[in-house]
């Protein structure tokens, strides 16, 4: 029946569109990604031997032997597939493939697999198997936005399909079981192996002799430096983070997705993509220094922007997503956060000078201030936290436990790299991504809802049959929520410690915190016309600023990919100037908006010399929040004549015995830490 079925349907058309088409939020069209590439159709007469050869013995070594189906490995595919109740196993000939290529969706069903079925048998019926190669070669993805050989060839190796060496050949026949995993310019190493495996492969099976494979072997891989063949057209970077985020949500392959015939309905805001771009080529220019930087609504966690370097043509690296490097001081806001928790407040003050702390293991660590500028006297967490002093930052690292610390920025900021507990976690020493930090600063943003990133807000198949719908999801998971709609929302910050790391915030824009050095967010703080709350962080090798307002998160990242120094005066300001003209231009569409204050804070003036209330003849102060009862219950006055502006020895070893939590509360009683 089927075969009667499948002949009197008649051959299945060959030039079927599939193309998956990305969408920005105003539905504007922002890329398209081809199943068939008309342009670079090439004959089977003009794509090379060792290339065919290369393929059939990788994907499906019986294809001319065959009718469509390879039973001996079907069957075990579809035994496995019924052990595990799953259908991840695949064993797809070169027919099913195409035929999958050209007329289904990749949903992994067992219904699409019998509808493959019956279109393979179809393309097995009508055309010659030659015909079926060529097709094959022609639509089959090959990773970068190329499809087909030409244009792999084309983008890889900058020749026709008909000019590749062996060598050349091999390699690109590994790619398409995943062109994300064996693609040379995602990682050399791994498709260097593949390579070589097909190669053995040929050799084995007496393709080739054991000379042209050792000579295959050694060859150089003269890969192109050219590499312009992009389907993009805006957001590169950011339409690669939605084809992963895609994978996830349709559960199939990468290079399935490529060909889908997908309407993805993106998070993308076109108008702020071309701020954040246009902010990147005017400060940045033709250096060769890096960029990764993200924006995102963190309300409702959709990205709206993102550059995950300086040219996608030239490397589509994603710093963003793929990068790991050191936050440097913009990691200090978690630390603080924990700190409030933890019985610290923003008037509570610590010595700033240089400290040698013995740790618990027996080593010693020395941090120091940028450029060795000291107070030389104790100051308050809002001007710490303003002039990024790093002996403050460590002194609490050690009062909270780096341990406490790690499991804040985790289980409540959301950042899923592995941080160890050490001394210099508090000047941002453990590796993180662009994405987890400006994800976890949007928590700040928004009060202290659990918001996580994403660029997806909805999926359709080309009939336009709703895959998947984020709003729908959300909305089915608040029914069975068993809270009311105002309670619903997963608060993992605390609104009233979040709102007062907020404020504090805000000081690196507030030149009268200005202390032993101006506020790090001086220079560029003539620029602001917003309420943004923001902390830059500084390595030898990294530039970082991250920042917010209640409408918008972004994080900019500079630095070099091999890690060198950046020596360079103008280069280290680079990730504050293009944050601040992306934040401006992005805010000029966006409403004038207040961060929601909750009750039981209030606002007391503070003398910084003491951090205590202010009073008349103390003359340095400052708005500070409080939870009701944490603020100072003393006037700078009063502390004035008690110390006569004199402050205990600074204990410059931590002991590190057992009982170092106790010692750090005699510290505070002694007066080397001053609260209340």
């Amino acid at each position: 029946m089927i075969l009667l079925a499948s002949y009197l349907l008649g051959p299945p058309e060959l030039a079927r569109d599939q193309n998956t088409i990305y969408y920005s939020e105003d539905q504007e069209v922002i890329g398209e990604e081809h199943g068939l590439e008309q342009r670079y159709w090439v004959s089977l007469d003009n794509i090379d031997q060792t290339l065919i050869d290369a393929t059939i013995w990788t994907e499906d070594q019986h294809f001319y032997d065959h009718f469509g189906f390879d039973f001996k490995r079907l069957l075990g595919a579809i035994w496995t597939d019924i052990k595990t109740m799953s259908l991840k196993e695949g064993a797809s000939t070169i027919t099913q493939q195409y035929a999958r290529n050209l007329y289904l969706t990749h949903e992994k069903t067992w219904k699409r697999k019998l509808y493959e079925a019956f279109y393979t048998i179809r393309l097995e019926m009508f055309y010659d198997k030659d015909k079926l190669l060529e097709g094959y070669l022609n639509t089959i993805y090959y990773g970068h936005g190329a499809y087909g050989i030409e244009a792999a060839s084309r983008y890889y190796f900058d020749k026709s399909a008909d000019e590749l060496t062996l060598e050349e050949a091999a390699l690109l026949a590994g790619i398409p079981k995943g062109p994300s995993i064996y693609s040379p310019f995602h990682n050399y190493d791994r498709a260097k192996e593949r390579q070589e495996q097909i190669l053995a492969n040929l050799h084995e099976h007496d393709v080739i002799d054991k000379a042209t494979y050792s000579k295959a072997v050694d060859a150089p891989l003269p890969l192109s430096e050219d590499r312009s063949l992009l389907t993009q057209t805006i957001a590169p970077y950011f339409q690669d983070v939605v084809v992963e985020e895609l994978q996830d949500i349709l559960d199939v392959d990468i290079e399935d997705i490529r060909s889908g015939g997908y309407q993805v309905y993106t998070t993308l805001n076109t108008e702020q993509q071309t701020s954040l771009q246009q902010a990147t080529k005017e400060v940045i220019g033709d250096n060769d220094i890096q960029i990764g930087s993200m924006a995102m609504n963190p309300n409702s966690g959709a990205v709206t922007a993102l550059v995950g370097g300086t040219n996608y043509q030239e490397s589509n690296f994603n710093r963003v997503v793929q990068a790991k490097r050191m936050p440097g001081s913009s990691f200090k806001p978690f630390l603080y956060y924990t700190a409030l928790e933890n019985g610290m407040t923003p008037a509570t003050t610590l010595m700033s000078k240089p400290t040698t702390f013995a740790l618990r293991d027996g080593k010693s660590y020395q941090p120091s201030n940028y450029n060795g500028y000291y107070a030389d006297r104790p100051i308050t967490m809002a001007q710490a936290l303003a002039l990024s002093d790093n002996i403050y930052a460590v002194k609490t690292n050690l009062f909270v436990t780096p341990e406490k610390v790690v499991e804040t920025a985790t289980d409540k900021f959301g950042i899923d790299s592995e941080l160890d507990p050490v001394a210099s976690l508090a000047l941002g020493t453990e590796v993180v991504t662009v994405k987890e930090m400006v994800n976890a600063y949007s928590r700040i943003a928004n009060g202290g809802k659990a918001t996580d990133a994403f660029t997806i807000h909805k999926v359709t198949d080309t009939h336009g049959n709703v895959l998947y719908d984020r709003e729908e999801e959300e909305e089915e998971q608040d029914q069975w929520s068993w809270f009311s709609e105002d309670d619903s929302e997963e608060f993992v910050l605390q609104p009233q410690t979040t709102y007062i790391l907020t404020d504090l915030m805000k000081g690196i824009f507030r030149e009268e915190l200005n202390g032993y050095m101006p506020v790090t967010g001086a220079s560029v703080s003539n620029q602001i016309s917003r309420d943004y709350a923001a902390k830059s962080g500084t390595t030898d090798g990294d530039q970082w600023m991250i920042g917010f307002s209640p409408s918008l998160t972004a994080g900019v990242w500079v630095g070099y990919d091999d890690n060198r120094e950046i020596t360079n005066v103008e280069e280290k300001g680079y990730a504050k100037e293009i944050w601040v003209r992306f934040m401006e231009k992005a805010h000029e569409s966006l409403p004038e908006e207040n961060y929601k204050r909750p009750e039981d804070l209030i606002k007391v003036a503070i003398d910084l010399e003491t951090g205590k209330r202010a009073a008349e003849g103390c003359n340095h102060t400052y708005d500070m929040f409080f939870v009701e009862g944490t603020e100072p219950t003393t006037s700078c006055k009063d502390a004035l004549e008690e110390n006569e502006l004199g402050h205990p020895e600074e204990i410059e070893q931590i002991t590190p015995d057992d009982d170092l939590i106790d010692r750090w509360w005699q510290w505070l009683i002694t007066g080397n830490i001053f609260v209340m």
